[in-house]
């Protein structure tokens, strides 16, 4: 039996995926230069010193790579056999975490085992990769078939979520909202995902624009219901296909908003939250006694996506003003441009940015950058190392870096087609997912586009678990993908 193993580790290396193993090298290769860039030491400049974070990061890498080939050589059937203990014995270690982690700026998520400490958050990715691939794997699973699909996808979500946000640690569980994508390749209604970029569009638009105020409103929440007035009537008109009933939608609200204007130019004062209320109350009113004439389902969709949208924007200053901390709110407002807050917030990301454009086109060169060297970005060799290669090596160095991130994408996106079993191909996108979430928010946390919530970029940033985590996520996916030869074999 030990030799069947052995020989099925053997075959796992022949038929591993090469082109993902290079990119896999050039990354975590390029990673270790930027920290020791990043933190490079006048005094002590050697790459390979154990004191210094590129020594660290290697000696990382080095275990890494002992990982991941320990990972090939084992049975593939284990991570499908086993994939549900892994993920129960995760939560277990995210539970007891909360417990007994340290303080640390106010997070209880890095479990020290003496010198070394590590963050269970980063191992949980593949724990619930290997869960949610599990489920999606089980007899006659479809998750259209019926809403219990949903929540029994949702529920192996949202446990670790709810487990780290208990340790204080928003930005990791953030990342777990991308396997909401992999629902979306399954067969998730593409009306979900819309959803959420309206969640998100109305959240911003209402907090960034407070003033002026436009019929008593905040022109932020004006012009949010006249977004969800306008989604309105484009649903009725292309999603329900029902050109009279949207033709009169529209004639009613362009009507109501043209007597509306007319009597505020007069000089009555109009109240704006009663006027849209009611407007879209009546639009919502002759849509559901029209609609019994028609197909019900698309209308009542329609009219469930107002009336949550109105809710949801009713709760956005509640939110933004009594459950965010106000770190975390004012992360935001510097994000959105609200304030500047040099000094506190928005002090990392302005030398992040003053950093990145003083790099220009080609960099100022390898060790030769003035705010690299100096200190004046904080976390530049952990969060906010994408900014380290920006000033030394410019625009061109950061498109490279960029691109190779992007041919592995693509390279996963292949491997995840190629699958024969749901398992396989869902465990493929939560990989592909969990890769795309960290590469954008980072970036964007680094140039200003995001708030600063502390998500790692991929095989660059320095850190063990980091590493660790995705090392386990990426090995496991090739271990798996050079399967399908073996049973072909």
């Amino acid at each position: 039996m030990a030799s069947k193993n052995t020989d099925s580790g053997i075959s796992a290396f022949k038929a591993i995926d090469w082109v993902t193993i290079v990119l896999y090298l050039l990354l975590v290769t390029f990673g270790a230069i930027s920290i020791y860039a990043a933190s490079y030491d006048f005094d002590n400049a050697s790459l390979f010193d154990l004191n210094e974070f590129s020594g660290k990061q290697i000696m990382w890498i080095g275990l890494s790579l002992v990982i991941g080939s320990i990972i090939m050589l084992t049975d593939y059937r284990i991570y499908k056999t086993y994939a549900y203990p892994i993920y129960i014995v995760v939560l277990a270690v995210l539970l007891v975490t909360i417990f007994v982690a340290p303080d640390i700026k106010g997070s209880h998520s890095w479990l020290k085992f003496g010198p070394i400490s590590l963050q269970p958050a980063e191992f949980g990715k593949f724990a619930t990769a290997l869960a949610l691939a599990k489920l999606f794997d089980s007899y006659n699973f479809v998750l259209n078939a019926k809403i219990s699909n949903y929540f029994r996808a949702l529920i192996i979500i949202f446990l670790p979520i709810i487990l780290i946000l208990l340790q204080n640690e928003t930005g990791s569980a953030l990342v777990y909202l991308s396997f909401i994508f992999v629902l979306y390749r399954e067969g998730m209604s593409g009306l979900v995902l819309f959803s959420v970029l309206c969640a998100v569009t109305f959240f911003v638009v209402a907090v960034k624009f407070a003033e002026p105020l436009i019929l008593g409103l905040p022109m932020g929440e004006f012009t949010v219901f006249v977004i969800i007035l306008l989604i309105f009537a484009l649903m009725l008109l292309f999603y329900c296909r029902d050109i009279i009933i949207a033709r009169n939608v529209i004639y009613g609200f362009v009507g109501s908003g043209i007597i509306v204007t007319i009597l505020s130019l007069c000089g009555v004062q109009v109240n704006g939250l009663i006027y849209f209320i009611s407007i879209l109350a009546l639009a919502i009113g002759y849509t559901a006694i029209a609609m019994f004439r028609h197909r019900i389902g698309k209308f009542l969709i329609t009219i469930g996506f107002a009336i949550t949208s109105v809710l949801f924007l009713f709760s956005v200053n509640y939110v933004f003003g009594n459950i965010l901390e106000p770190h975390q709110q004012m992360r935001i407002k510097v994000a959105l441009g609200i304030e500047e807050n040099l000094r506190g917030a928005g002090y990392n990301v302005n030398q992040s940015k003053i950093a990145i454009g003083s790099g220009g086109i080609a960099g100022k060169g390898f060790l030769n950058g003035t705010q690299t060297k100096l200190k004046y970005v904080p976390e530049q060799h952990t969060d906010f190392i994408f900014c380290t290669i920006g000033e030394e090596e410019g625009f061109i160095g950061t498109s490279l870096v960029l691109a190779l991130y992007l041919g592995l994408i693509l390279r996963l996106i292949h491997i995840a087609e190629r699958q024969r079993t749901a398992f396989e191909r869902v465990y493929a996108y939560c990989v592909v997912s969990i890769l795309i979430f960290h590469l954008g928010i980072n970036v964007g946390m680094v140039i200003g586009l995001c708030p600063v919530i502390g998500i790692p970029l991929p095989f660059f940033s320095y850190g063990g678990s980091s590493l660790w985590g995705f090392t386990i996520l990426l090995f496991i996916l090739l271990r798996l993908d050079a399967s399908r030869k073996e049973r072909m074999d």
